[in-house]
């Protein structure tokens, strides 16, 4: 296989990073924006816009890799229930996320309950995938979403275009899937990391593929 090698200069001295196997496709948790904005002296709800700028980190690493699939939580049907301030903050974070990803490379697909108030309007031409640019990445952007609702679709589960998982990776310390894609999860390494969401460093990510490396892949063989 092709090795990769990489030099960080965005935190602290340089690293250098050899992988051997890229996973194809990565599923994201960005969790910890509501924790990150309480030990930060902020309300709550400001925590989602400072989710933004790592999410756009993320995919440059990702583009720079050859990743070919990149899924991430936007938020779930679950999440809706929280007070408006924070429903109204993590809805725009995801709009403006989108805005910003029109102006990159990328192949965008956004899935989650379109028939609920509490999806975005503005994201509804997305629910088809869309090409940005180049295209590059295909991104899954998950809004609005609920496991049982993906799964109980008519004509097959609405996340039915997104690829299996080869690699997790869960920012905030909680070690659970929160429904995050059943079918495509059902054979993915899983990645915890304690950080917040909103304190992501580069070092983080080649922290995750590092661990990647030694996971044993049979896929049930």
């Amino acid at each position: 296989m092709a090795e990769w090698l990489f030099d960080l200069f965005d935190e602290g001295p340089m690293i250098k990073q050899e992988f051997k196997r890229i996973p194809r496709h990565i599923g994201v948790i960005p969790d910890g924006n509501r924790r990150w904005a309480v030990s930060n002296g902020m309300d709550k709800s400001e925590g989602y816009h400072y989710g933004l700028s790592p999410g756009f980190k993320l995919y440059e690493l990702c583009v720079e890799l050859g990743i070919q699939e990149l899924t991430l939580y936007g938020f779930t049907v679950d999440n809706t229930k929280r007070p408006t301030v924070q429903k109204k903050a993590f809805q725009k974070a995801c709009v403006d996320a989108v805005k910003e990803l029109a102006n990159r490379d990328a192949e965008l697909l956004v899935v989650g309950n379109t028939e609920s108030p509490n999806f975005p309007v503005e994201l509804l031409p997305y629910t088809r995938r869309v090409k940005f640019g180049d295209g590059k990445i295909k991104v899954n952007f998950l809004v609005n979403y609920g496991w049982e609702w993906d799964l109980k679709q008519k004509d097959g589960p609405a996340s039915k275009d997104i690829s299996r998982i080869d690699l997790i990776i869960r920012w905030g310390g909680r070690r659970r899937l929160s429904g995050f894609l059943p079918i495509q999860s059902v054979y993915a390494d899983i990645f915890v990391l304690e950080e917040l969401w909103p304190d992501f460093q580069t070092a983080h990510f080649y922290r995750a593929l590092e661990w990647y490396q030694s996971q044993d892949i049979t896929l049930g063989g």
